[in-house]
């Protein structure tokens, strides 16, 4: 049970190692960010509540190997519930924190959300599935739960400034982009294995690889460039 829990969570605590050190400017209380982690862990509930109520509504209508179930199960039902579980959490403890307050902070609190989320899912994937399918959810399914967040938090970041400097209507338009991202991203990473064609096996590994590096590079440079919010009062 000790080794199946360590192969489940030292992923995740792996990659959130790695952002925290990151931050550069002003490391976020560790207590926090154990909440984020936490509240993310928990969200694995509700999210799997939505996507079977979803679920049952989306046989009746549709035949399950049709590939416009696969599309709207992939997008609307698996990446709309945990994208959107993970954001409430994500909104819920730090948009109105005032910690929040560098460029970077966002992508931090998004990382430790999501990685809360892929820690405790997989510790269920290996309960269910047992150890091996490990390896393929530590080099997969963990990152990918990362690199969605990265996006999030970015554009989050980016609403937190907007409403700072006192501008509502683009708050909300990059708060709707995080979401936004964060879906279309996980959506198409699991319409690649869900679906018939076996070519998107092939494009989800290219998929995977682009997206990685991508984000990688995305973490690295937002936090070189990371800078405080200038809280000029808002007139």
């Amino acid at each position: 049970m000790r080794i199946l829990l360590a192969a489940a969570v030292l992923p995740a605590l792996f990659l959130m190692r790695y952002v925290y050190r990151l931050d550069r400017i002003e490391k976020e209380p560790i207590g926090l960010l154990i909440l984020l982690a936490g509240a993310g862990a928990l969200a694995c509930f509700p999210a799997a509540i939505i996507e079977q109520m979803l679920g049952a509504a989306l046989e009746q209508f549709f035949d399950l190997e049709s590939e416009i179930y696969i599309i709207i199960d992939a997008f609307l039902v698996v990446a709309l519930a945990e994208e959107g579980c993970k954001f409430i959490c994500l909104r819920m403890f730090t948009w109105n924190n005032d910690e929040f307050d560098c460029n970077f902070d966002g992508i931090v609190y998004a990382v430790f959300v999501s990685l809360g989320f892929a820690a405790l899912e997989n510790v269920m994937y290996l309960q269910s599935y047992g150890m091996s399918i490990a390896l393929s959810r530590a080099l997969l399914s963990i990152p990918g739960h990362m690199t969605f967040s990265v996006f999030m938090g970015h554009h989050y970041s980016k609403a937190r400034k907007a409403r700072i400097y006192g501008r509502p209507d683009e708050a909300r338009q990059h708060n709707v982009t995080a979401l936004t991202r964060a879906v279309l991203l996980h959506g198409f990473y699991d319409y690649c294995l869900m679906s018939n064609y076996e070519i998107l096996y092939y494009v989800f590994f290219v998929f995977v690889i682009i997206l990685d590096i991508v984000s990688i590079k995305k973490i690295k440079q937002e936090a070189a460039n990371d800078a405080p919010f200038e809280l000029w009062p808002v007139y």
